[in-house]
C-alpha cells in the first residue's frame, strides 16, 4: 500500500480509500444491494489487514446504518489514531427550513448524529455532500468551521461541486480566518472524465486533494460489456448515470479488458492503476473480499504512457450525470437520491 498526506492536512492516508456506501441495512434506505453488518466487519478487517486506513461513509448511506456498522467495526479492530474516517452531511430539509433551523445549526446537528452513529468523538474529514442552494454558503461554511473549533472535526472536504463553488467557499473561509476545504470528492473515472476540464488544474494549483468516487464506474470498469452483477442489475441510480453513454463507454471498457488480458491481471487492476496515475486517493467500494484484492493489487500494475493514451483515446465528452446533474439552482424538488436517503 502507498500512503500520502491528504492535501494540505497532516492526515496520512492510504491511496485507496474504502468507500462504505455498500455497507448498511438493505431493507431501508436507497439501495437494496448493500451488505449487512457481519459482511461489513469481514471486509473492514480485510481492508485493514491490507494496509487501507482511509474509510469514507455518510449519514445518507442506508439511513445511517453504514456509519453504525463501520464505526463498530473500526472501534473493535483498530486504534482510533490509526485510521482516517470521513463522513458527509446532507442539505437542510424542507422541515428545517420551515422551522428556521440555520445552516450552522444544521451542520452541528448533523455531526452530532454522525458521531453518535460512529461511536466516535471526532471525524478526521467532514464533507459537504451536495450543494445546498437554499442555504447561504457562508452559513454552511461557518457551521463547518464551528465543528472544527469544537474538536468534532479535524478537516473539511466537499463533494459534487463545480470548481467555482469550491473556489468561492475557500475564498470566504480565507477572508474570515475559517478552516478551508482540503479535499474534493467528485464523480471521476475512465468513462467520466469531465473533471479534467477545470477541477484538476484548480486542485493542483491550490493543493487540494482529489478523492473521487465511482472509481470503477459502479462496477462497469471491472466487467466486460454484457457481463453483469447484483449491483449492475439492482442499482437504478447506476443506470441513470451510465446508460445514456453505454455505446461510447463500451469502447473504453473493451480496451480495459484487452490490457487486462495482456498483463494477466483483472480489469479492476487496470482501471485502478489508471486512476491512481491521476488522483490522490480514489474511493473504491467493496461488498466482497476480492474487491479489496483488486484494489491493493492495482499498485503492482505499471501502465506505460502508451497504455494510458490507448485507454483514453476513445473518450468523448459526457453530460454531467448523477449527483452533479442535480447541482443546479433550478432544481425545485429535492433530488430523488437525497429524498431516499432521508426516508424513515
Amino acid at each position: 500500500m502507498e500512503y500520502i498526506k491528504l492535501g494540505k492536512s497532516d492526515l496520512n492516508v492510504s491511496r485507496i480509500c474504502l468507500g462504505c456506501m455498500g455497507f448498511g441495512d438493505n431493507t431501508i434506505g436507497q439501495h437494496s444491494w448493500t451488505v449487512g453488518e457481519s459482511e461489513t466487519r469481514k471486509i473492514v478487517k480485510y481492508a485493514l489487514d491490507n494496509g487501507i486506513n482511509f474509510f469514507d461513509t455518510a449519514i445518507a448511506y442506508q439511513l445511517g446504518t453504514s456509519e453504525q456498522y463501520v464505526g463498530r467495526a473500526l472501534r473493535d479492530m483498530a486504534g482510533r489514531e490509526d485510521v482516517v474516517v470521513a463522513t458527509k452531511f446532507l442539505p437542510r430539509t424542507a422541515e428545517e427550513i420551515e422551522k428556521g433551523v440555520s445552516g450552522q445549526q444544521h451542520v452541528e446537528n448533523s455531526i452530532n448524529t454522525s458521531l453518535e452513529h460512529l461511536g466516535m468523538d471526532y471525524v478526521d474529514l467532514y464533507i459537504y455532500h451536495i450543494w445546498d442552494y437554499k442555504t447561504p454558503m457562508e452559513d454552511i461554511l461557518e457551521g463547518m468551521n464551528n465543528v472544527v473549533k469544537e474538536g468534532k472535526v479535524r478537516y473539511l472536504g466537499i463533494a459534487n461541486v463545480f470548481p467555482y463553488q469550491l473556489a468561492k467557499m475557500n475564498a470566504i473561509a480565507k477572508k474570515n480566518g475559517w478552516a478551508e476545504i482540503i479535499s474534493v470528492q467528485n464523480h471521476y473515472n475512465m468513462i467520466m472524465r469531465e473533471e479534467e476540464r477545470e477541477m484538476f488544474q484548480m486542485c493542483q494549483e491550490d493543493g487540494i486533494a482529489m478523492t473521487p468516487y465511482s472509481a470503477l464506474a459502479s462496477g462497469k470498469l471491472s466487467r466486460r460489456p454484457g457481463e453483469t452483477s447484483n449491483r449492475l442489475q439492482k442499482d437504478a441510480y447506476l443506470h441513470h448515470k451510465y446508460d445514456a453513454t453505454a455505446k461510447e463507454d463500451d469502447k473504453i471498457i473493451s480496451r480495459v479488458a484487452e490490457l487486462a488480458q495482456r498483463y494477466g491481471v483483472s480489469m479492476t487492476e487496470i482501471s485502478l492503476a489508471w486512476i491512481l496515475r491521476k488522483v490522490d486517493a480514489p474511493i473504491v467500494g467493496a461488498t466482497k473480499m476480492h474487491h479489496i484484492d483488486g484494489a491493493v493489487n492495482a499498485f503492482n500494475v505499471k501502465l506505460t504512457d502508451d497504455d494510458m493514451k490507448y485507454l483514453e483515446e476513445p473518450y468523448v465528452p459526457h453530460s454531467l450525470e448523477g449527483v452533479m446533474a442535480d447541482n443546479r439552482p433550478v432544481m425545485r424538488d429535492e433530488p430523488v437520491w437525497v429524498a431516499a436517503a432521508r426516508k424513515v
